[in-house]
């Protein structure tokens, strides 16, 4: 196992130390190896979509926890596949995307109709499937930032996939649509016996106010969270929240006074924990997405790992951290972020 402690370098007592008084721990439904039994089966879901959730916690160095390690690899249509795989052109051929699962100790992989159908044959019993249906993609010439169906819940079901994925833009002209579109589509997913996950992301140019983006704001993205669950997702992918006051900065919609006094501090497990909190108080698993690739990233993806599981989170969604690498790296890096989860060392702030 990595010293995932040593990684996070002067941070260790400022992450490791840290208290949640806000929102204490007791308030929250926690991850951990009973976690389907006592916070999934007493919703609305189906034994079906009961077995494929616990079938992806039994998968891969995380079974048996609660928590989820999820390799993605949607961004050949997301972020075009020459920006994407050109740092490691293995990954244009899918199979090395399921193999960097499999190896990697991954719950799940996490990717297109194309991706996944090109190698179902021969992975799909191996680990399990998630399906993205919708997507954006960047060929369109200006560029509009749209989320669009690309597949079927019915074509995830045929290839034998245990869930589906989809993303919303909270906050884009497009956004109603789409909730319509992905309320529609998880709905049947759960007839299917399908588990559901959403990209709870915002998309829009006035969350950036003098100089400060707030598209990863705790406020804004929690709001996402929130709007996430009511459409029965059951896995929120969010960014992990790095400052907050986005209502207040924009001068729109609804907030609290509590939010910013109360209830988070400038802290970043405090601030995701309210992220956490917007998730039903943990009845719904977040899990943070890994951010783009770059030179720290081993340390970069250990501390996403101790915010998300300090904060009550469900665990790390990492793809272009592991696959922008040679094999043997990006398996050590997805291993890293396993090891943070299954350390008795780092618990529940």
């Amino acid at each position: 196992m990595v010293d995932v402690i040593h990684q996070l370098g002067e941070e260790q007592e400022y992450l490791l130390g840290h208290k949640c008084s806000g929102i204490p721990r007791e308030l929250l439904q926690l991850p951990g190896p009973d976690y389907v039994e006592q916070v999934v089966a007493p919703k609305d879901r189906s034994p079906a979509v009961l077995r494929n959730l616990q079938l992806m916690f039994n998968t891969g160095r995380l079974a048996g926890t609660g928590y989820l390690s999820i390799l993605p690899v949607d961004q050949g249509v997301e972020h075009s596949a020459g920006a994407s795989f050109a740092p490691n052109p293995i990954f244009f051929d899918p199979e090395n995307i399921a193999r960097l699962a499999i190896e990697g100790g991954c719950n799940a992989v996490a990717s297109t109709l194309g991706v996944l159908g090109a190698v179902a044959r021969k992975y799909v019993h191996k680990i399990p499937f998630l399906m993205k249906i919708n997507h954006n993609e960047l060929l369109t010439y200006p560029n509009i930032y749209d989320q669009t169906l690309f597949a079927s819940v019915q074509q995830a079901f045929d290839l034998g996939a245990v869930a589906v994925g989809a993303t919303i833009y909270f906050g884009s002209e497009e956004s109603r649509r789409q909730i319509s579109e992905v309320s529609e589509a998880f709905a049947y997913a759960h007839e299917l016996g399908m588990v559901t996950v959403l990209w709870a992301y915002l998309r829009n140019n006035a969350f950036k106010v003098d100089g400060v983006d707030y598209h990863a704001s705790a406020d804004l993205t929690g709001q996402g969270n929130h709007l996430a669950v009511t459409i029965n997702a059951d896995i929120v992918k969010q960014k992990q929240a790095i400052n907050n006051g986005g209502y207040n900065a924009l001068k729109f919609g609804k907030t609290h006074p509590n939010v910013y006094d109360t209830l988070t501090t400038d802290h970043p497990i405090d601030l995701v924990r309210y992220q956490v909190a917007n998730c039903y108080m943990g009845r719904v698993g977040m899990i943070n997405s890994g951010g783009p690739s770059g030179k720290d990233d081993m340390h970069q993806a250990i501390r996403t790992a101790v915010i998300n599981k300090r904060a009550g989170g469900m665990g790390l969604i990492s793809g272009r951290k592991a696959f922008q690498k040679p094999m043997a790296e990006g398996i050590a890096l997805l291993n890293a972020i396993q090891d943070v989860y299954l350390s008795p060392d780092i618990d529940i702030a």
